[in-house]
């Protein structure tokens, strides 16, 4: 027996029982959210868990995925950092981890051209699917170890993190343009913040930390002590 999922009503709950109460409130990004269907971007056995307020594993057990990073985050992490960002029509943007793509699909839909870097083959493939059945066509996935960023195209105007990492990476920021912006989760468990940091020089930049959340860690960036001597 198949139940009947009422997508454009639980579509609009999302938004107005998650996503509203969460500061997101800019109208551009609110509309994209009713026009991007999510569930056309999560897997086929959890497609009734597309706008539940919940990480939806991506690839193998639940347990699994969280721990490899292979899910979706919440609607209300991706609505605010979309909202966060300010992207613009004319900025190139590179993502990394790129899991079912709809971020990328988002970031799409607001920017000139994306990049999105995946490590894993059945991520990598997911993504262009989904990105292709959606139509979107400005967005690319390259499978690559996203912790290096991507040196030979820098310099980009956003860099997005899709995941968690223990410190904002040097490397990264060297990437950015001169108000280029950088999104990332930085911290442990059990408190992470949302860090979005603006290259505003040569050397100098400056950095917001506007809310909390717990996302699985990207693979491959630095892990460094957390005890401080």
């Amino acid at each position: 027996m198949t139940t009947h999922i009422d997508f454009e009503q639980a579509r609009f709950n999302m938004i107005e029982q998650q996503i509203r109460p969460w500061d997101v409130l800019d109208l551009e990004v609110l509309e994209l959210l009713s026009l991007v269907r999510r569930e056309d971007f999560v897997p086929l056995a959890h497609k009734a868990l597309a706008f539940v307020d919940m990480q939806i594993p991506l690839l193998g057990s639940g347990e699994e995925a969280m721990q490899q990073g292979h899910c979706m985050l919440e609607p209300k992490v991706e609505a605010r950092m979309l909202q966060d960002l300010h992207v613009r029509p004319h900025e190139k943007v590179l993502e990394v981890g790129a899991g079912s793509g709809y971020m990328a699909a988002l970031l799409a839909r607001r920017s000139q051209r994306v990049v999105s870097l995946e490590l894993h083959p059945e991520l990598v493939q997911m993504a262009r699917t989904n990105l292709q059945r959606a139509g979107i066509s400005n967005a690319e996935v390259r499978q690559a170890d996203g912790s290096h960023g991507l040196p030979a195209e820098a310099p980009f105007d956003v860099i997005v993190l899709s995941g968690s990492v223990a410190e904002v990476p040097p490397a990264l920021l060297a990437q950015l343009k001169i108000g280029g912006r950088l999104a990332a989760i930085v911290g442990f468990e059990p408190v992470m913040r949302a860090t979005f940091t603006t290259r505003t020089g040569e050397t100098t930049f400056t950095t917001a930390q506007p809310w909390d959340t717990l996302t699985p860690r990207l693979a491959h960036f630095p892990e460094p002590s957390r005890f401080q001597f």
